[in-house]
């Protein structure tokens, strides 16, 4: 096996695309994931600046591991960092030493770019994650707590969440 990182193509739009629904299966938000191989294709590829950039793993025409991530340009630092948004590499590639190969492709990106730091998160359930993460070098950020507000849902003064899309409500 030999194993090749480059960047992304848009011809590897599909296989991105599957991998992407397999990390969605396994850290269980496949109920929500709305991502279509042409969302991929049209939003990393034909975009100008692209949504997002990605790096691959491939073994003879096949990819066996993305890196997805995106550009944070301005910093306190005022220097660039890098948000790493996906990671994933195929169950017949793993324990090959891919991702850390995508990791430090990642970082080359980083140093090209002036970037400051590379962060991401990581689902505190995923215990393999987190020590692969360590292994690296890299440290729990404990300063900043990560905070989503869903924008199509609205709060009413009796504490009840309503969609404003589907017209549905929560407590």
């Amino acid at each position: 096996m030999s194993v090749k990182i480059r960047k992304a193509v848009e011809d590897d739009s599909d296989k991105i695309w599957t991998l992407m629904k397999e990390l969605a299966i396994f850290e269980k938000y496949i109920d929500s994931f709305a991502i279509a191989p042409k969302i991929v294709r049209e939003g990393g590829f034909r975009k100008n600046p692209p949504d997002f950039y990605c790096i691959v793993a491939e073994d003879n025409n096949k990819i066996a591991g993305m890196l997805v991530y995106y550009f944070l340009p301005y910093t306190a630092q005022n220097r660039p960092a890098i948000y790493m948004k996906e990671l994933y590499v195929d169950k017949a590639y793993r324990r090959q030493k891919i991702g850390e190969q995508l990791m430090n492709a990642l970082k080359a990106e980083a140093q090209r770019n002036n970037c400051k730091q590379i962060k991401w998160t990581v689902a505190p359930w995923n215990e393999a994650g987190i020590k692969f993460y360590e292994r690296l070098g890299a440290n729990e950020n404990r300063d900043w707590l990560n905070f989503e507000w869903n924008i199509n849902e609205e709060k009413n003064i009796n504490g009840i969440y309503y969609n404003k899309k589907s017209n549905t409500k929560r407590h």
